[in-house]
């Protein structure tokens, strides 16, 4: 019997198949990548939206939300389907409808039309959601499992990120969102457009990637799970294997919520750890940053190409710390991380909070003071470096491996579907909110984050180095 390898080798001494597992977890973590882009597009489309179609302040943030409630029904659906189907053709689904998403958002001929098509495209982002973490996680060696669960957030953040440079760029040589194109057609549809290249290119890549070893046991194909363990995880195959198998026993029903149910309120301790880190990770308002940051910033004094680029900014800065997170995630651990993360978003929304208390007006001719401004966009970017390199990819990493063998797919679509509901509550709240008083909304964020670390200290237990099968 070959000797099991010692933790750290998988990326130092067998470089081929590094190189295979961190493709193979780039590819899933593509879905991740039209997550970021498809939800974070229509930050630049908001105003011209609002103008093109005359919207109320409540309709333009259902309008903006209504692609999260698509994302809570497909990352509720998805657990199933990918115990049935297995994962790697629900992301072939996946693909194909953000790419059926981009087009008919691009082409809506009002409120009602964007809402569907934004839809369609949500069911796409809640399958992705779902696959990507609980298919690396499968897939990866458990010392480096971390770091490849971690592209998951890379790869949405590099979609926020590219999402708003396209957007600006448009926007920019269209003379604005609401303007005409160069090539033809009113900027804001092409922001939309832009979706279907990179939709095409995930739904290729999904059919070049082998199936999760964990599915293929559950199928019983137990020669294609050895020979993926042998050449994405290595170490002792036979014994990874029966360990999957001993861990799968008694488990060739069709799970489902059933599958879930426990002493606490219904529901197993775990799952509900699941959908209270899901929760928290949205109720701190960060998406109110990537949905409505350029008409933020337009609201305190910038123009519409200046916010526009401050957004680019501000998304690089997300990059930038979800790759700190990277490195740090298999270091120091997954707990450690949320409760630093959770800290430096109370400070930096109590900040923003502050800064807002000391404007002049309201709405649209809201006015910061030269401190108070200089003071919120500071913060601002602290604070989505506080969440990039903690509750952005961490959240994902534990939900892809927290739970055991039987229930993951079913348990992360429930963790992920609540997490989807909860952001939608955060982004269609947010324009009366903020019509009510950016105090009250940064406010009540800071609570959440605060909650938030008193969450994990008293209930998250630590993940990092073990196996799946130990969870």
């Amino acid at each position: 019997m070959a000797e099991p390898e010692k933790a750290g080798q998988s990326m130092t001494s067998h470089p081929e198949r590094s190189g295979a597992v961190v493709f193979v977890a780039g590819a899933a973590a593509l879905g991740g990548f039209l997550f970021g882009y498809d939800t974070a597009v229509i930050n630049g489309a908001v105003d011209a939206i609002e103008t093109e179609f005359n919207l109320s302040s409540t309709v333009l943030g259902f309008v903006v939300s209504s692609a999260l409630l698509g994302c809570a029904a497909g990352a509720w659906y998805a657990g199933p389907l990918a115990d049935r189907w297995g994962r790697l053709r629900v992301m072939v689904v996946a693909a194909s409808l953000f790419a059926i998403s981009a087009v008919g958002s691009a082409l809506a001929v009002g409120p009602v039309s964007l809402t569907f098509w934004r839809l369609v495209g949500g069911f796409a982002i809640g399958a992705a959601s779902v696959i990507a973490p609980a298919y690396i996680a499968e897939i990866a060696p458990a010392d480096i499992r971390g770091r490849l669960g971690s592209l998951q957030q890379l790869a949405i953040v590099c979609g926020i990120f590219a999402s708003l440079l396209v957007d600006y760029v448009i926007a920019d040589v269209s003379g604005g969102a609401s303007g005409e194109a160069p090539w033809g057609g009113t900027a804001w549809r092409w922001m939309f457009a832009s979706a279907l290249l990179p939709a095409l290119v995930y739904g290729v890549l999904a059919l070049q990637i082998p199936e999760s070893p964990r599915y293929l046991v559950k199928i019983k194909d137990l020669d294609g799970a050895r020979r993926v363990l042998k050449r994405f995880v290595g170490g002792d195959v036979e014994v990874r294997l029966s360990e999957i198998v001993k861990s799968l026993a008694g488990g060739d029903q069709v799970v489902n919520l059933k599958s879930l149910r426990g002493p606490v309120l219904g529901l197993l301790p775990i799952v509900w750890v699941g959908i209270l880190l899901s929760a928290f990770q949205q109720f701190v308002g960060i998406n109110v940053i990537f949905y409505y940051s350029t008409t933020l910033w337009q609201a305190v004094g910038f123009t519409e190409s200046d916010a526009m680029l401050t957004s680019v900014i501000t998304s690089i800065v997300n990059i930038v710390t979800t790759l700190v997170a990277i490195a740090l995630i298999d270091r120091i651990g997954r707990k450690p991380l949320l409760l630093i993360g959770a800290a430096g978003m109370v400070l930096s929304l109590g900040t923003m909070a502050w800064a807002f208390s000391t404007a002049t007006g309201s709405g649209k001719d809201l006015v910061l003071g030269p401190l108070a401004g200089n003071a919120a966009l500071v913060a601002a970017n602290v604070y989505v470096f506080a969440f990039g390199m903690s509750w952005g990819p961490v959240v994902w990493v534990l939900l892809g491996e927290m739970f055991n063998n039987k229930i993951r797919a079913t348990a992360l679509a429930v963790a992920a579907a609540a997490q989807w509901v909860a952001n939608w509550l955060i982004t269609v709240t947010f324009p009366p909110l903020s019509n009510v008083s950016l105090v009250l909304a940064y406010g009540l964020y800071t609570v959440f984050a605060l909650l938030a670390l008193v969450f994990v200290f008293r209930a998250v237990t630590e993940t990092r180095g073990r196996e799946l099968e130990d969870m």
